[in-house]
Protein backbone atom coordinates (compact mmCIF):
# COMPACT_ATOMS: atom_id res chain seq x y z
CA UNK A 1 0.00 0.00 0.00
CA UNK A 2 1.70 3.14 -1.18
CA UNK A 3 0.11 6.70 -0.32
CA UNK A 4 1.84 10.10 -0.92
CA UNK A 5 0.90 13.29 0.63
CA UNK A 6 2.56 16.10 2.39
CA UNK A 7 0.26 16.81 4.98
CA UNK A 8 -2.15 15.09 8.25
CA UNK A 9 -3.64 17.66 10.00
CA UNK A 10 -6.89 17.20 12.22
CA UNK A 11 -10.53 19.42 11.10
CA UNK A 12 -13.59 19.43 13.39
CA UNK A 13 -17.22 19.71 12.52
CA UNK A 14 -20.30 18.99 14.63
CA UNK A 15 -18.69 17.77 17.68
CA UNK A 16 -16.08 15.09 15.92
CA UNK A 17 -12.96 14.79 14.30
CA UNK A 18 -11.23 14.05 11.14
CA UNK A 19 -7.90 12.81 9.67
CA UNK A 20 -7.32 15.13 6.19
CA UNK A 21 -4.07 13.98 3.68
CA UNK A 22 -3.80 17.65 1.78
CA UNK A 23 -7.42 18.64 2.36
CA UNK A 24 -8.90 15.00 1.97
CA UNK A 25 -10.77 13.31 3.89
CA UNK A 26 -8.73 9.88 5.75
CA UNK A 27 -11.82 7.47 4.33
CA UNK A 28 -12.02 3.63 5.72
CA UNK A 29 -11.88 0.56 3.15
CA UNK A 30 -15.47 0.42 3.07
CA UNK A 31 -15.82 3.91 1.88
CA UNK A 32 -16.85 6.75 5.01
CA UNK A 33 -14.29 8.55 6.32
CA UNK A 34 -13.00 8.40 9.82
CA UNK A 35 -14.56 10.19 12.13
CA UNK A 36 -13.76 10.34 15.57
CA UNK A 37 -14.81 12.47 18.74
CA UNK A 38 -11.54 11.90 20.73
CA UNK A 39 -9.20 15.10 19.94
CA UNK A 40 -6.13 13.46 21.62
CA UNK A 41 -6.80 10.40 19.39
CA UNK A 42 -7.27 12.47 16.32
CA UNK A 43 -3.98 14.32 16.85
CA UNK A 44 -2.13 11.17 17.59
CA UNK A 45 -3.78 9.77 14.15
CA UNK A 46 -2.46 12.44 11.98
CA UNK A 47 1.22 12.24 13.70
CA UNK A 48 1.60 8.91 12.83
CA UNK A 49 0.59 9.12 9.17
CA UNK A 50 2.94 12.05 8.96
CA UNK A 51 5.85 10.25 10.88
CA UNK A 52 5.13 7.16 8.49
CA UNK A 53 6.33 9.62 5.01
CA UNK A 54 3.31 11.86 4.29
CA UNK A 55 5.66 14.84 5.27
CA UNK A 56 8.30 13.77 2.79
CA UNK A 57 6.17 11.96 0.08
CA UNK A 58 7.30 8.35 1.20
CA UNK A 59 6.45 4.64 1.02
CA UNK A 60 3.24 4.22 3.39
CA UNK A 61 2.89 1.07 5.47
CA UNK A 62 -0.09 0.21 6.83
CA UNK A 63 1.54 -1.75 9.96
CA UNK A 64 2.81 1.95 10.70
CA UNK A 65 -0.22 3.31 12.14
CA UNK A 66 -2.00 1.40 14.46
CA UNK A 67 -4.15 3.70 15.61
CA UNK A 68 -5.90 4.05 12.86
CA UNK A 69 -6.27 0.75 12.41
CA UNK A 70 -7.46 0.51 15.57
CA UNK A 71 -9.82 3.48 14.97
CA UNK A 72 -11.13 2.01 11.58
CA UNK A 73 -11.98 -1.70 13.21
CA UNK A 74 -13.80 0.59 16.39
CA UNK A 75 -15.71 2.39 13.93
CA UNK A 76 -16.73 -0.36 10.82
CA UNK A 77 -16.77 -3.16 13.13
CA UNK A 78 -17.70 -2.65 16.66
CA UNK A 79 -19.93 0.65 16.70
CA UNK A 80 -22.60 -1.19 14.79
CA UNK A 81 -22.95 -3.51 17.02
CA UNK A 82 -20.90 -3.90 20.32
CA UNK A 83 -22.28 -6.52 21.30
CA UNK A 84 -20.49 -9.26 19.67
CA UNK A 85 -17.29 -8.26 20.85
CA UNK A 86 -18.20 -7.95 24.15
CA UNK A 87 -20.04 -11.18 24.61
CA UNK A 88 -16.74 -12.58 22.73
CA UNK A 89 -14.14 -11.03 25.26
CA UNK A 90 -17.13 -11.84 28.44
CA UNK A 91 -15.97 -15.57 27.60
CA UNK A 92 -12.19 -15.49 28.92
CA UNK A 93 -13.98 -14.46 32.36
CA UNK A 94 -14.60 -18.51 32.50
CA UNK A 95 -11.56 -19.61 31.97
CA UNK A 96 -9.40 -16.61 32.71
CA UNK A 97 -5.00 -17.50 33.11
CA UNK A 98 -4.56 -16.21 35.78
CA UNK A 99 -7.09 -18.69 37.77
CA UNK A 100 -4.50 -21.98 36.49
CA UNK A 101 -1.40 -22.25 38.64
CA UNK A 102 0.99 -24.82 38.72
CA UNK A 103 1.15 -27.37 41.50
CA UNK A 104 5.07 -27.20 41.59
CA UNK A 105 8.03 -26.70 41.47
CA UNK A 106 7.08 -24.41 44.63
CA UNK A 107 9.42 -21.62 43.47
CA UNK A 108 6.74 -21.23 40.29
CA UNK A 109 3.67 -21.69 42.42
CA UNK A 110 4.95 -18.66 44.75
CA UNK A 111 6.08 -16.57 41.61
CA UNK A 112 1.97 -16.94 40.18
CA UNK A 113 0.48 -16.23 43.47
CA UNK A 114 2.35 -12.95 44.29
CA UNK A 115 1.84 -12.34 40.06
CA UNK A 116 -1.42 -12.81 39.47
CA UNK A 117 -3.61 -12.75 43.05
CA UNK A 118 -2.92 -9.39 43.28
CA UNK A 119 -4.93 -8.55 40.32
CA UNK A 120 -7.89 -11.60 40.74
CA UNK A 121 -8.33 -9.73 44.41
CA UNK A 122 -8.68 -6.72 41.99
CA UNK A 123 -11.50 -7.76 39.81
CA UNK A 124 -13.05 -8.94 43.19
CA UNK A 125 -13.27 -5.28 44.70
CA UNK A 126 -13.71 -3.41 41.34
CA UNK A 127 -16.08 -5.60 40.04
CA UNK A 128 -17.06 -7.88 42.38
CA UNK A 129 -15.80 -10.52 40.39
CA UNK A 130 -14.32 -12.65 42.34
CA UNK A 131 -12.81 -15.76 39.82
CA UNK A 132 -11.60 -19.41 42.07
CA UNK A 133 -8.23 -20.66 41.37
CA UNK A 134 -7.12 -24.17 40.50
CA UNK A 135 -3.95 -26.04 40.27
CA UNK A 136 -3.14 -27.68 36.43
CA UNK A 137 -5.37 -27.23 33.45
CA UNK A 138 -8.83 -28.85 34.37
CA UNK A 139 -11.17 -26.71 33.88
CA UNK A 140 -13.01 -25.07 36.69
CA UNK A 141 -16.44 -23.88 36.21
CA UNK A 142 -16.61 -20.10 38.11
CA UNK A 143 -19.35 -18.82 39.87
CA UNK A 144 -22.24 -17.04 37.91
CA UNK A 145 -21.89 -13.76 39.58
CA UNK A 146 -18.45 -13.60 38.89
CA UNK A 147 -18.78 -14.28 35.43
CA UNK A 148 -21.98 -12.29 35.17
CA UNK A 149 -19.85 -9.09 36.95
CA UNK A 150 -17.03 -8.88 34.10
CA UNK A 151 -19.78 -9.79 31.23
CA UNK A 152 -21.27 -6.35 32.70
CA UNK A 153 -17.82 -4.93 32.51
CA UNK A 154 -17.18 -5.35 29.18
CA UNK A 155 -20.99 -4.62 28.09
CA UNK A 156 -20.28 -1.30 29.94
CA UNK A 157 -17.23 -0.13 27.35
CA UNK A 158 -17.77 2.10 24.47
CA UNK A 159 -16.94 0.41 20.93
CA UNK A 160 -13.09 2.37 21.07
CA UNK A 161 -12.63 0.78 24.36
CA UNK A 162 -13.98 -2.90 22.96
CA UNK A 163 -11.18 -2.45 20.19
CA UNK A 164 -8.16 -2.03 22.15
CA UNK A 165 -9.73 -4.74 24.61
CA UNK A 166 -10.71 -7.35 21.91
CA UNK A 167 -5.81 -7.06 21.35
CA UNK A 168 -5.44 -7.16 25.01
CA UNK A 169 -7.08 -9.72 26.28
CA UNK A 170 -6.72 -12.63 23.55
CA UNK A 171 -2.80 -11.66 24.18
CA UNK A 172 -2.80 -12.04 27.99
CA UNK A 173 -5.28 -15.26 27.86
CA UNK A 174 -6.83 -13.25 31.04
CA UNK A 175 -9.79 -10.82 31.07
CA UNK A 176 -9.08 -9.41 34.57
CA UNK A 177 -5.62 -8.04 32.90
CA UNK A 178 -6.63 -6.63 29.98
CA UNK A 179 -9.68 -4.83 32.24
CA UNK A 180 -7.14 -3.39 34.76
CA UNK A 181 -4.50 -1.72 31.63
CA UNK A 182 -8.01 -0.42 30.56
CA UNK A 183 -8.80 0.94 33.73
CA UNK A 184 -5.30 2.44 33.59
CA UNK A 185 -4.46 0.20 36.95
CA UNK A 186 -1.89 -1.30 35.28
CA UNK A 187 0.93 -1.15 31.66
CA UNK A 188 0.52 -3.00 29.26
CA UNK A 189 4.11 -4.23 29.41
CA UNK A 190 3.65 -5.28 33.02
CA UNK A 191 0.55 -7.05 32.24
CA UNK A 192 2.43 -8.79 28.95
CA UNK A 193 5.22 -9.85 31.63
CA UNK A 194 2.57 -11.68 33.60
CA UNK A 195 0.89 -13.25 30.79
CA UNK A 196 4.36 -14.55 29.51
CA UNK A 197 5.44 -15.71 33.69
CA UNK A 198 5.37 -19.27 32.75
CA UNK A 199 7.39 -18.94 29.48
CA UNK A 200 9.35 -16.68 31.01
CA UNK A 201 10.52 -18.90 34.22
CA UNK A 202 11.15 -22.10 32.00
CA UNK A 203 13.74 -19.99 30.15
CA UNK A 204 16.06 -19.60 33.25
CA UNK A 205 16.14 -23.19 33.02
CA UNK A 206 16.37 -23.99 29.53
CA UNK A 207 17.59 -20.81 27.77
CA UNK A 208 15.98 -18.51 25.40
CA UNK A 209 14.43 -19.60 22.43
CA UNK A 210 14.74 -16.75 19.75
CA UNK A 211 11.47 -17.32 18.54
CA UNK A 212 9.58 -17.40 21.44
CA UNK A 213 11.30 -14.30 22.27
CA UNK A 214 10.49 -12.83 18.81
CA UNK A 215 6.89 -13.31 19.74
CA UNK A 216 6.90 -11.59 22.83
CA UNK A 217 8.25 -8.70 21.53
CA UNK A 218 5.87 -8.80 18.78
CA UNK A 219 3.01 -9.23 21.17
CA UNK A 220 4.21 -7.01 23.38
CA UNK A 221 4.33 -3.92 20.78
CA UNK A 222 0.83 -4.71 19.92
CA UNK A 223 -1.01 -4.37 23.17
CA UNK A 224 1.28 -1.15 24.14
CA UNK A 225 -0.47 0.34 20.85
CA UNK A 226 -3.90 -1.30 22.11
CA UNK A 227 -3.40 0.25 25.41
CA UNK A 228 -2.18 3.96 23.89
CA UNK A 229 -5.48 3.79 21.91
CA UNK A 230 -7.49 2.99 24.39
CA UNK A 231 -6.03 5.91 26.95
CA UNK A 232 -6.24 8.66 24.29
CA UNK A 233 -9.90 7.34 23.49
CA UNK A 234 -10.73 7.80 26.97
CA UNK A 235 -9.31 11.58 27.21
Amino acid sequence: MKRFWQSANVTEQNGHYTIELDGRPMRLPNGPALRLRQKPLADAIAAEWQQAGGAVGGEMDFAAVPLTRLAGTAQDRVAPDSTPTAEALARYAEADALCYRAAQPQSLVIRQHHGWQPWLDWAAEAHGARLLTTNGLLHIPQPPEAVAALRGATHALDAFQLAGLAILVPAYGSLVLGLAVAAGRLAASEAHALSVLDELYQEQFWGADPDAAARRASVLRDTEDAARFMALAAA
